[in-house]
């Protein structure tokens, strides 16, 4: 017997765990606004040559020590995964610098680096941040920005502009002036937990086996979850006793929502927003990130030595973003003669003739509002009747989207 009904509203990761969790105990619908279940979990099948590929667009890698609640929902519903490589590249199409940080001879690849005073003074930067930067999170640097510490501890224009901030870019899909103006804790923080800030020991990355969307589709056949694809949410309205909310089907009834979805689309939904969720809500904004599936390795580094799992691509123009390529046959493991590229906003320097796909995500910016927001979370979480989970609450990734889904559950009385 069902003790009430939920309505959970965008079926990203904390959409799907919340929906998972919360069916164990109350009548859930999940509407998504798309055509599929996933959000950033996005697999698409490709078929070249008379063979078969699933490659993926979205969410990639995670890993068990760093991922603990994502590890522990693929364990339950039998989802295998296999190991990959994070090996990380950059190319400076300005300088004509590239180079691959997984092995000696990538990072070599191009031998005049051996006799370069820049080079070497950049990977001497990039010893002394790792050694370093852990102090901001026990003072009140931690406050500072990326850029404003960079500046004020002396760092070279080459660790920042051919390392440091490329790296942080392909990480959180965001611009480089967006990266520059990240919190020195919040970046940090990520880093050391992530043990990023070391040059070994780091954690063995995982992929899940055959795409992500396998851990989807095993969701589904597991739980009672009534689902609305192609059905966005036009309204919400609450009540004393619940919510109505307002979709292509009409008007419903439920006892709770869960706002699953981008904290700005939760606050344009909301017919009667409080203040306090219009300044908590309002102050994490979004980067839109155009993204193609494509085999057009014009947009990998020149030299196949320095090809790696993340290819950052610092332009030419100083104002210019960073941009970053994921070449998939190193991330999962497939064998195929041509490449399988995923590119975000290189869209102008790819071959239209060997475009797979396209797709637009959004990405949540991590910045001082944000932060800001996230600290006053509990303000709103549960008030009347409405509940709010999404990553955008977190770093921005896949971990922790899932674990605001659990907290939700756990509000509402499904521990897990």
């Amino acid at each position: 017997m069902s003790e009430g009904r939920i309505a959970v509203v965008g079926s990203g990761i904390a959409g799907l765990g919340a929906a998972w969790l919360l069916s164990r105990r109350y009548e859930v619908t999940l509407f998504e606004a798309a055509d599929y279940l996933g959000g950033h979990t996005h697999t698409h099948d490709i078929h070249l040559d008379g063979q078969r590929y699933a490659v993926d667009s979205g969410f990639i890698v995670f890993n068990p020590q760093h991922y603990p609640l994502l590890t522990r929902m693929f364990a339950e519903l039998d989802v295998a995964s296999q190991p990959t490589t994070m090996s990380f590249s950059v190319h400076d199409a300005g300088s004509g610098l590239e180079y691959n940080a997984g092995s000696l001879d990538g990072l070599f690849c191009q031998r005049r680096n051996l006799l370069s005073p820049r080079f070497w003074g950049m990977l001497a930067d990039l010893r002394r941040f790792y050694r370093q930067a852990p102090a901001v999170l026990h003072s009140e640097e931690r406050f500072s920005t990326l850029g404003a510490y960079l500046q004020r501890h002396g760092y070279s224009a080459a660790f920042r502009d051919q390392h440091l901030v490329p790296m942080a870019s392909a990480l959180w899909s965001s611009p480089s002036q967006t990266i520059l103006e990240f919190p020195m804790g919040q970046l940090i923080g990520f880093m050391t937990n992530h043990h990023m800030l070391q040059l070994s020991d780091r954690p063995q990355w995982q992929v899940v086996r055959g795409g992500s969307n396998s851990y989807v589709r095993a969701l589904r056949r597991r739980w009672q979850v009534l689902e609305r694809l192609s059905t966005p949410v036009h309204a919400i309205r609450r009540t004393p006793d619940g919510i109505m909310l307002r979709s292509l089907r009409g008007e419903e009834y439920f006892d709770e929502v869960v706002l699953a979805c981008h904290a700005d689309d939760a606050l344009a939904l909301l017919s009667d927003a409080t203040a306090s969720e219009q300044q908590i809500l309002g102050g994490i904004t979004y980067q839109d990130n155009d993204t193609v599936l494509h085999t057009d390795a014009r947009v990998l580094p020149r030299d196949k030595r320095a090809w790696a799992a993340w290819n950052a691509h610092v332009p030419a123009d100083p104002q210019a973003p960073c941009t970053v390529s994921y070449w998939m046959n190193a991330l999962q493991s497939i064998d195929a003669p041509q490449p399988f590229i995923v590119s975000l906003n290189r869209d102008h320097d790819i071959d239209p003739a060997k475009v797979l796909r396209r797709m637009r995500y959004r990405h949540p910016v991590q910045n001082a509002a944000a932060l800001a927001a996230q600290e006053r979370k509990a303000e709103i979480q549960g008030r009347h009747h409405t509940w709010f989970a999404g990553a955008a609450w977190g770093f921005g990734f896949h971990e922790d989207g899932l674990r605001s889904g659990v907290d939700v559950a756990h509000g509402l009385g499904v521990p897990w």
